[in-house]
């Protein structure tokens, strides 16, 4: 193997705040780069915050000539995080799931950006307002403004070229409602995917929503269209989904409703709190009752509330003929990528598409992982992407490529899985091993020495370890309007792991004071 030592050296000096500093060693010289490169990047959620921040790291006299623009829909960046203020009745859908109660299920520390804490006396489990401030400060705090341009709605995109060299011709319509056409070398999709959701329908439910008796009106309605649980005063409810949002939800309407059922395939992630009974699955409805596959019913429900959890989709490239959506499928379509609704294939790591259309580096995905924490997640596939983008010879060959993602896929049916549809689920918590491997991986290509290739900080992977006495403590000091003293002082992220660490013993003495055996939380995203 070739080494090039001023590359190596860079490796090895880079900036300490990512963990990656091949980023500055990508030569300006190499013949494998092109002297200019275009850019666009689509969504201003975390993912696509992420991936331009690290575009625009790289070293001046790299993207000296780039061309850099993300497009965003919306009015402001945060993606999910920023609320829709008049969100539309079914069925068009609302610009965002989020509703005015959620707070975070994951404490805010290791959803943090690398290197970059939440501001001094943030909760530690916030309402969505504090993300949603920590996406614009982020914005604000690294000049990415001027190439964000908000209120523009990608159309349609698609490649025209071969598989060596071309262009994405790109359909915007901006903030006037004019449409725009503009031709790009790298396209990188950071749009989420909280959009369409994911519609269960069950056996008998248009006779149950007719036969509504005495003047009531029944409905089943998709989570994404959740906003204020006191309209269920004195009503019967039914959730379904034992996700995130559906037990919290189920735990909000319960203390307005005059009955909250979850119903759930199989153990919820978390109990819910407050007076909620737990159902298996739905097996049909009759015109009077919902009927469980256990045999028990429901009776004088008035709402369905679907916590099912949303459908992968791409519209932009689904119109440029660059995806195609095949419900359930597992066939690789070689010159187009494939969703079938909860997995997008084939990518390489979850990034990279491998259609034999474009080149391997020409199209990019940030933030399809679930189950990931998203800025860390985010900023690992960014550097990642960022790298392969300036320098395509990073990336080993198409074929190679496949084979590691078939190997990949039959790792995963060893354990149990079926990769099609657990999709881009970072399964048995595996995220941090993701991230570091994306890291690892990187620089091993650039010649940096495998001691060297750590991205993930040992306190995030600590937290999986009491991460449910960490949530009932801090539970416990805001009932004692404690939590004001408790953040006194905390700042950096070294302080925020001290501050979770101190929480978790305070309360594990308290349990075991009272004798008190609790289960450990998974980790909720």
């Amino acid at each position: 193997m070739k080494f090039d030592f001023v590359q190596l050296a860079c490796s090895l000096l880079g900036s300490s705040l990512f963990r990656l500093l091949p980023l500055e060693c990508v030569s300006p010289h190499d013949p494998e780069q092109d002297i200019s490169k275009s850019v666009a990047i689509v969504g201003a959620g975390s993912a696509g915050l992420a991936m331009l921040k690290n575009l625009l790291d790289l070293p001046p006299e790299v993207r000296a000539n780039w061309d850099i623009v993300l497009y965003e829909q919306r009015r402001d960046v945060g993606g999910v995080w920023l609320p829709d203020p008049s969100p539309a009745p079914p069925p068009e859908l609302p610009e965002t799931p989020l509703y005015p109660q959620l707070h975070t299920n994951t404490p805010v520390p290791i959803m943090t950006y690398p290197g970059i804490p939440f501001p001094p006396g943030t909760p530690l489990y916030p309402l969505h307002e504090y993300i949603e401030q920590y996406h614009r400060d982020y914005a604000t705090n690294y000049g990415l403004w001027p190439y964000i341009k908000l209120n523009h709605i990608v159309l349609s995109s698609s490649w025209t070229g071969t598989s060596e060299a071309g262009r994405w011709e790109v359909e915007v319509e901006d903030h006037n409602g004019d449409r725009i056409q503009r031709s790009f070398d790298h396209l990188v999709v950071a749009s989420g995917h909280n959009h369409e959701p994911h519609i269960v329908v069950f056996a008998g439910q248009e006779t149950w929503l007719a036969k509504a008796k005495h003047g009531l009106h029944r409905e089943i309605l998709h989570s994404i269209w959740y906003r204020d649980p006191s309209q269920y005063v004195n009503q019967t409810v039914v959730v379904v989904g034992g996700g995130a949002s559906g037990v919290d939800i189920a735990s909000q309407v319960s203390r307005y409703a005059r009955k909250v059922y979850l119903s759930v395939r199989s153990k919820a992630e978390r109990e819910p709190t407050g007076p909620v009974e737990m159902k298996p699955e739905i097996s049909h409805f009759t015109s009077d009752d919902v009927v469980f596959v256990d045999g028990s019913t429901a009776q004088d429900v008035t709402t369905i509330l679907l916590g099912t959890g949303y459908d992968l989709r791409v519209p932009f490239l689904e119109e440029g003929g660059e995806v195609a959506v095949k419900p359930k499928s597992n066939e690789t379509d070689e010159n187009r990528l494939t969703t079938n609704l909860r997995y997008l294939f084939p990518l390489h790591r979850h990034i990279f598409s491998l259609s034999t259309s474009y080149p391997t580096n020409a199209l990019a995905f940030i933030g399809l992982p679930i189950l990931a924490l998203s800025c860390p997640s985010d900023t690992a596939q960014s550097i990642y992407a960022t790298s392969i983008i300036a320098n395509g010879s990073l990336l080993a060959p198409r074929a190679e490529l496949l084979r590691e993602l078939a190997d990949s896929e039959e790792d995963l049916r060893r354990r149990g899985y079926d990769p099609y549809h657990v999709g881009h689920r970072m399964v048995d918590n595996s995220t941090f091993d993701y991230q570091d491997d994306l890291i690892r991986t990187l620089r091993l290509r650039e010649g940096s020495s495998e001691e060297n290739t750590r991205f993930v900080e040992p306190w995030r992977r600590e937290i999986l370890n009491y991460i449910g006495s960490l949530k009932r403590g801090w539970k416990r000091i805001e009932a004692l309007g404690q939590a004001e003293e408790w953040l006194e002082g905390v700042e950096s992220e070294e302080d925020w792991a001290d501050l979770m660490r101190r929480v978790d013993a305070w309360q594990r003495d308290w349990e075991a004071g009272r004798q008190l055996v609790l289960p450990n939380d998974v980790l909720l995203y």
